[in-house]
């Protein structure tokens, strides 16, 4: 029997029977009739489209940074833990298990992983940031989507890198690119949003109970900070920019995501004697240097030749 278990409920599975198969990449009850697990029964197997869902919806790989009012809104922390599982199975198998926009195969033992995004349709009018589709991506296309958190990370060339690959971008138009999404983040990021998840909820996930936009700002700021510490040169020069803090924070919740995905992951494949820890890069100054108050493409230019 199949079972659904939470990420943070994987020790106490196990302690109880629970046993992980390595090829499905998915927890097991070895014999039936052991009570203690029936809670984590897995559930139906969710549809391959999503009702309401358009996957031609942000097709391929672009910078899509998330609004400063719209942190702790990826379909991760809005979806109840109990349901992560099987919705992001479903992603990667409808996908392959190949990233939807490089084509690459999900390949572990090469440091490649599939990773669940979420692509959002912002509609001005009503002032609402509706999900439209959920996309696989790998590591990769996933950072390059996430600037900010590529920055942070010290890998911003890595991701510029794979997006002028992936694109088959100059030095120049990828510049104009990040340019474009930085001045679009700021526009978004004046306003609050609400949300509708509405493509989940009427496949019967059950949602995570959401953070008020009142409290995300306070929340990223203590993540980043404990992060980062006092001593961090990146942390204190961020912190001497408003700009720079609402960046960082949005780029925080995006790691966490990313990371948690990953370690849940390499914390299973551990159970086997088959751990393989992901390569999440540096706090590089040189590659820091990115980091502006503004988005000056002659600057970046500069830096990189």
């Amino acid at each position: 029997m199949w079972l659904d278990v939470p990420f943070a409920d994987k020790d106490e599975a196990k302690r109880l029977g629970a046993r992980w198969d390595q090829s499905a990449r998915r927890w097991y009850a070895p014999r039936p009739g052991i009570a203690a697990l029936a809670r984590w029964a897995a559930r139906p197997a969710l549809p391959d489209l999503l009702p309401g869902e358009d996957r031609s919806f942000g097709s391929g790989l672009f910078v899509d940074m998330i609004p400063a009012s719209c942190w702790f809104t990826s379909a991760r922390t809005g979806i109840a833990p109990v349901d992560w599982d099987r919705t992001r199975r479903m992603v990667y198998e409808r996908a392959g298990n190949r990233c939807e926009a490089c084509k690459r195969a999900a390949n572990p033992q090469a440091g490649v992983r599939m990773e669940c995004h979420e692509r959002w349709l912002f509609d001005d009018a009503r002032g609402v940031q509706a999900l439209r589709r959920l996309i696989c991506l790998c590591g990769a296309c996933h950072g390059a989507t996430h600037w900010g958190l590529a920055q942070i990370q010290g890998r911003s060339s890595e991701a510029l890198n794979h997006l002028m690959m992936v694109r088959g971008f100059s030095l120049e138009r990828a510049a104009v690119h990040v340019g474009e999404a930085f001045a679009l983040w700021e526009q978004r990021s004046a306003r609050a949003w609400d949300l509708d998840l509405s493509i989940l909820t009427a496949a019967g996930v059950a949602l995570a109970r959401p953070v008020s936009p009142a409290d995300r700002v306070e929340i990223a700021r203590e993540r980043l900070a404990a992060e980062r510490g006092d001593d961090d040169e990146l942390s204190r020069w961020i912190a001497s920019d408003d700009r720079l803090q609402r960046m960082s924070a949005a780029a925080a919740d995006a790691d966490a995501d990313a990371d948690a995905d990953a370690d849940a992951e390499d914390a299973e494949d551990d159970f086997e004697d088959d751990f393989d820890r992901r390569d999440v890069g540096s706090n590089d100054p040189a590659c820091s240097v990115t980091i502006t108050p503004g988005w000056d493409i002659e600057r970046y230019l500069r830096n990189r030749r």
